[in-house]
Formats: structure tokens, C-alpha cells, sequence
């Protein structure tokens, strides 16, 4: 199975710190001394778990007219644990420098707009999924850990890691789901861009994208894919 055919619940707990959590093992520090910095970035992101875990398992979660909103208080939690920023630096790379401060908040915008129609509103609720946590490596400075992670979905395991860096508090800026980086699969759709056309070319196609997948009808028996914004 390729990681595009991998079910919606194990993808989109990879992209939103693990909204399907159930967090169980001990954790594995790449080397001495690093046991601080993997611990933090761990419980950083266990918390933001616990509280979307809160609000994905209520009853109302399912209920049409109040789900829009507890969607927002799960939007707002991502948003606390995903630097959307980071995730849009590293995903236009080398170009990021070109885009004025203007063009950069327009374009975190609507990447993680793009992101939310992709995965968060065509997630259907917590249907046990589990995720195994299973240890940390840190970066020699100790600013970057990699959480990595199992999500199990029936009798399929994912291998899923999140990248995170040290800023005021520990935040996520890449994802790997089965060795495959999220932020490089965007960049080469968003590099290829670039080439034919300008930054504000770019976030108008991106902000396009979003509502073009909100449009397409949710199907739950089939995997949630990355968008193809130049498609």
C-alpha cells in the first residue's frame, strides 16, 4: 500500500499532531543529554493531543450543526502545535526569501487553508485509531527533535514521524509519513510554479485549491491525499 492509499484517519493524524491519538510506550533519546529537549517536545505535543482528544470524542462531534464549530477549537489547537509559518518557509524554500512579508502571511494563510480543506474537514471522527509512540531523535544543538511515532488503523501500521524546533515552545514543521516528507512533496509542486509564474500567482493557485476541495464531495471509504495545487 503506498502512502497515498494509507486511510484517512492515519494521514490526517500524521498532519494534525495526531488528532487520533493514544499515546502508549516509553520514550528513546537519540543520545545522553538529550533526554530534556526530547521529553519537552514530546509533552508538547501530547497536550495539544489531550486537547483535541477532548473535542473530537463528544457526542456533538458527529451532530452537523455544531460540528463547525468544535472544527474551529480543533483548527485552533493545530494552530498551536503547527507552525504554519515554518511548515510555508520550508515548503517554498529557497523562493520563501524572494516573497515580501506580505506575501509570506498570505501564503501561510492560505497553505494552511489548503490543509484544512484537504484533511480536517473531511475528517469524520475518532474511530479508534491508535497511535504508538515510540521514541525521539535529537539534533546535535538539541533545537530539533523528531517524535516518532506507529499509527495503527485495523491491521495496517504507518511509521509516522513529526520534525518539531524549539522556538518560545516546541512546534511541528514536518511530517513523515512512511520515510515520505509532507513539506517536500508540496515543494516540488510549489518550486514548479515558481518557475512559470510569481509569488502572488502561487498564493492565488493555492487559495483556489482550497475551495476547490471543499467543493468536492467527502468520500469516507477512500484516503484523504495531498492536494495537487498545480493540477
Amino acid at each position: 500500500m503506498s502512502i497515498h492509499n494509507i486511510l484517512r484517519g492515519a494521514f490526517l493524524a500524521a498532519l494534525l499532531a495526531i488528532t487520533l491519538s493514544c499515546w502508549t510506550g516509553a520514550a528513546m533519546a537519540a543520545a545522553a543529554g538529550s533526554t530534556d529537549n526530547a521529553g519537552a517536545a514530546r509533552e508538547t505535543l501530547k497536550a495539544s493531543v489531550d486537547r483535541i482528544m477532548d473535542i473530537i470524542k463528544r457526542p456533538e462531534f458527529t451532530d452537523a450543526a455544531q460540528r463547525p464549530a468544535l472544527m474551529d477549537k480543533v483548527e485552533s489547537e493545530i494552530r498551536r502545535i503547527f507552525d504554519f509559518r515554518e511548515f510555508s518557509a520550508r515548503t517554498v524554500g529557497a523562493n520563501w526569501r524572494s516573497f515580501t512579508p506580505d506575501q509570506q502571511e498570505r501564503f501561510a494563510e492560505a497553505f494552511a487553508s489548503l490543509l484544512r480543506a484537504t484533511y480536517l474537514e473531511k475528517f469524520d471522527g475518532y474511530t479508534g485509531q491508535q497511535v504508538l509512540f515510540t521514541g525521539e531523535l535529537v539534533s546535535g544543538k538539541g533545537d530539533k527533535v523528531e517524535v516518532q511515532t506507529t499509527v495503527v488503523v485495523k491491521d495496517k501500521q504507518v511509521p509516522v514521524a513529526y520534525r518539531m524546533l524549539q522556538k518560545q515552545d516546541w512546534v511541528v514543521y514536518d511530517v513523515i509519513v512512511e520515510g515520505v516528507s509532507l513539506v517536500k512533496n508540496y515543494r516540488t509542486q510549489f518550486q514548479d510554479l515558481l518557475e512559470k509564474g510569481t509569488a502572488d500567482q502561487l498564493i492565488d493557485r493555492v487559495k483556489a485549491k482550497a475551495e476547490e476541495v471543499r467543493k468536492q464531495p467527502a468520500q469516507p471509504a477512500q484516503p484523504a491525499q495531498p492536494a495537487q495545487v498545480g493540477k
